[in-house]
C-alpha cells in the first residue's frame, strides 16, 4: 500500500505547504492530506498550491479514494478523516464538533488516519499557534506511524511545533528545507512490499479506546456514556456549548471533551478561558462607563434643582464609579 503523508499547519502555513509542496515529484507514491485553520470562511489555498506544485492539488471530496500522487486539502468548516474500505484509503468529510475551536482540524485527520492505517501514516506538524496535532501526533507514533516536526527556530510561529517535541517522541524535528525530501525517501523507502493492501484486522495491534471514542464523535456518532468511558468529570465548562467538560484519561497533551463532541487541549482551554475574562472585564467597564454617565447626569438635574441630599448622593456614587472605571482601564490595557 502506498504512503499517506498528512500536514497540519496553521498560521504562517501557507509559504510553508507552498515550498514543501513545490518540490514534491509528480511521481510521488503517496497521497498528501493537508489541514490549515481556515474555518468557514472560502479558501484559494488549493489554487494557491497549484501555481508551483506538480501534483494536481484540490479540496478533499467525500468518499473519494485517496490515490498516490495527489494532495488534497480539507475543505472549509469540514474536518478532513480518513477510514478503510476494503483495506485502501478513503477521505470522509464532516461537519462534527469543533476541536480545538477550529473545523478543520489537525487532530482528526491525524487520528482517524492513525487508527485506520498506523505504520503507512507519516505525519508533518508546521508552524502555527498553540497545540492543535500534538494530540493527533501521538495517535500516530502510538500506532507505528512516523512523525515529522518543523525546527520551532525555524518556523515562523514555534508554538505548534514546540509543543508536538515537548509532548510526543517525534522521530525528526527538521528545518522546513528539509522536510519535502525526507518525505520524498520516507514514501519509497517505507513502502510495503508485495502487497498494496492493510494486513488484516486480526493482525494490527488494538487500538487505545479513547482514540476509538474520540473517532466515533468527529462522525457524530458517540455521546456521554462514551465519554465516561474514556474521561472524568471536570470543574470546567465548554466554551462552544457551556456544556461541562471531562478531562480525558492519560491524555497527551491534557485535554477536555464535552459531551456533545467539543474538544480543547488544556492549552487551548486556557487560552480561551483568556479571551472570555477579557471580553467580560471589558462589558464591565462598559457598564460601570454608562452607570457613571448616568449619575453624572442625575447630579447635573439634583443641582438644579438645589437638592444638596440627593445632589451630594449622586456625587459620591459618581467618584466611587469612576474610581472603578480608573482601576479596571488600568488593568485591561496593561
Amino acid at each position: 500500500m502506498h504512503k499517506l503523508i498528512l500536514i497540519g499547519a496553521s498560521a504562517g502555513g501557507l509559504q510553508a505547504l507552498t515550498r514543501i509542496t513545490s518540490i514534491l515529484p509528480a511521481t510521488l507514491d503517496a497521497t498528501v492530506l493537508i489541514v490549515m485553520h481556515i474555518g468557514a470562511r472560502r479558501s484559494v489555498l488549493p489554487e494557491l498550491l497549484q501555481k508551483s506544485c506538480t501534483l494536481p492539488v484540490r479540496h478533499a471530496g467525500d468518499s473519494e479514494p485517496l490515490l498516490p500522487g495527489q494532495v488534497l486539502i480539507a475543505p472549509p468548516d469540514r474536518h478532513l478523516t480518513v477510514t478503510s474500505i476494503d483495506g485502501r484509503p478513503v477521505a470522509q468529510l464532516w461537519h462534527g464538533p469543533k476541536e480545538n475551536f477550529t473545523r478543520p482540524a489537525i487532530d482528526p485527520l491525524f487520528r482517524s488516519a492513525a487508527a485506520a492505517f498506523d505504520g503507512h501514516v507519516i505525519a508533518v506538524i508546521l508552524t502555527g499557534y498553540l497545540d492543535d496535532g500534538t494530540a493527533g501526533l501521538h495517535a500516530v507514533k502510538l500506532c507505528g506511524g512516523y512523525a515529522i516536526v518543523q525546527d520551532p527556530q525555524d518556523a515562523q510561529v514555534p508554538d505548534m511545533p514546540a509543543n508536538a517535541i515537548n509532548q510526543v517522541a517525534v522521530d525528526e524535528i527538521l528545518p522546513l528545507d528539509a522536510i519535502g525530501p525526507a518525505l520524498m525517501a520516507l514514501a519509497t523507502r517505507l513502502k510495503t512490499s508485495g502487497s498494496d493492501t492493510m494486513p488484516a484486522a486480526e493482525e494490527r495491534p488494538t487500538l487505545p479506546e479513547w482514540m476509538e471514542v474520540e473517532n466515533r464523535y468527529v462522525r457524530g456518532e458517540a455521546g456521554m456514556e462514551d465519554l465516561q468511558r474514556i474521561g472524568v468529570p471536570s470543574s470546567y465548562t465548554c466554551p462552544e456549548c457551556n456544556g461541562a467538560l471531562s478531562k480525558i484519561n492519560d491524555a497527551v497533551p491534557p485535554r477536555y471533551r464535552c459531551h456533545t463532541g467539543h474538544s480543547f487541549t488544556a492549552k487551548i482551554l486556557a487560552e480561551l478561558q483568556d479571551q472570555t475574562i477579557e471580553t467580560a472585564l471589558w462589558s464591565a467597564l462598559r457598564a460601570l462607563q454608562e452607570k457613571a454617565g448616568m449619575e453624572k447626569e442625575m447630579l447635573q438635574a439634583a443641582s438644579g434643582r438645589q437638592n444638596t441630599e440627593e445632589e451630594k448622593g449622586h456625587l459620591q456614587r459618581f467618584e466611587k464609579l469612576q474610581a472603578d472605571i480608573d482601576t479596571l482601564h488600568a488593568l485591561l490595557v496593561k
